[in-house]
Order: structure tokens, then sequence, then C-alpha cells
């Protein structure tokens, strides 16, 4: 992508263009894989622009994921917050999975205001993960985190939280392969399907099947109750 002749570091614009541009190259070569120079050159800005915006490479790296993140997580907390206020009692699994990862996955489809770019990048940070990266997602996820997995443990009682945390650890790199990863089905089957609307039903369809598995023998053998009572929960 050829990148405009004239810089435009005073028009208010600026910051998103380097947002944007950032977002794109970070999710296609990775943080460390990506220059400032790449950076300025795509955005058609300087250094000084960059620097006066966002200070450095990591704090960049941060503010394209809070951008994001903070909509995302937005739209977890009114959903679950609806959720709770309707029904008067526990969730069930489906509505959980649903208020957590349907926000993400409509996040994924949209394509022309860049929240696929933003899944892929997400998508490959959780397998690229930096230790400012690492820290700064915790504090990111921590209130979200904490009410979706607070209600998985009422909704899903005969099960130990320590298996419920594995769990949402698994659903999580689940939806983060699907998002970013797809063309991997092309190489597996030969066939290649990306519609969003079929990601959603298949991806949940699956995401339940692993919450309602049996435990395994380590976690069973310690649980007061076997899982047989999640599977009629839906």
């Amino acid at each position: 992508m050829s990148a405009p002749q004239t810089e435009q570091t005073n028009t208010p614009d600026t910051a998103t263009r380097i947002l944007d541009a950032s977002e794109w190259l970070f999710a296609e070569h990775g943080f460390d894989g990506t220059s400032m120079r790449m950076i300025t050159t795509r955005a058609a800005v300087n250094l000084a622009s960059v620097n006066y915006h966002f200070g450095s490479k990591e704090a960049l790296f941060q503010a394209v994921f809070h951008r994001r993140l903070s909509e995302l997580n937005r739209q977890r907390l009114e959903a679950i917050n609806r959720m709770e206020a309707e029904s008067g009692g526990p969730l069930k699994p489906s509505q959980v999975l649903d208020g957590f990862f349907g926000p993400a996955l409509e996040m994924a489809a949209d394509t022309e205001h860049g929240g696929r770019i933003f899944m892929r990048l997400l998508g490959r940070t959780y397998t690229e993960p930096a230790e400012f990266i690492r820290n700064f997602m915790a504090v990111e996820y921590a209130e979200v985190v904490g009410r979706y997995s607070a209600a998985l443990y009422a909704a899903l009682p005969d099960v130990p939280k320590a298996e419920i945390a594995w769990r949402l650890h698994f659903m999580m790199g689940a939806v983060s392969y699907a998002i970013s990863g797809i063309d991997a089905l092309a190489l597996v089957t030969g066939q290649f399907d990306d519609d969003p609307a079929q990601l959603k039903p298949r991806l949940t369809a699956f995401l339940l099947g692993g919450l309602r598995a049996p435990l395994p023998e380590s976690a069973s053998s310690s649980a007061p109750a076997d899982a047989t009572t999640t599977r009629r929960q839906k």
C-alpha cells in the first residue's frame, strides 16, 4: 500500500490513522516484527507525531488494544448485567458463553471498521505474549473475567472452580484461533467457509460441549459430585 505524499500531522484524525496503521501492521507482523518506520510510512506521519500522541512503541501497542478492548468489555458487562437482572438467579452456561464470546464474534465479523483485523491481532497476541503484554491484558480483562467466572461457578455448581478456570482458558484459546486462524480449515478439510453467520452457532455448540464434558478423574475424584447435572443445563 503506497502512502500519501503529504503528511497531515495537524489534522484531527492523526492519532486514529496511527492506530489503524499500527493495528494492521501488528496483526500482520507481530509486535517485534513491526518497526516504527513501518508504522510512520503506512500512517503517512513522521516519528515525532507518533511520539507526541503515544510516546513509545509499547504505549502505542497498548493504545491499539485499549481502543478495542474497552468497547468489547463494555458490551460484555452490559450483557451480563442485563441477563442477571432479567434472570433473578444463576444464568445458564449458554447465556454466559453468549454474553462473553458473542461480542467478540460480532467484532470479528466487522470488516468495515477494523474489528476483524483487531481480532486477528488478539489471536496472534495470545500466542506471542511479551511480558508487558501479559501484564497489560491481565488488567484489561480483570473485571470482565471476574464477573463471567463467577457466573460460570454459579451456573455449574458441581464442577470445581479450578476445572472451570481451565475450561474458560481452553474456550478463549478456541475462540481466538477460530477467529484468527480459520484459514487452517482449508488445510484440514480442503474446504473454506468464512461465513460469520455460521461461525457463531458452530463455535457455541463446541464450547458448550466442552463445558458439559465429564470431569477428568483427577478432578472428579476430589469433587463432591460428578458433572452429570451440567449436561442437563443448556
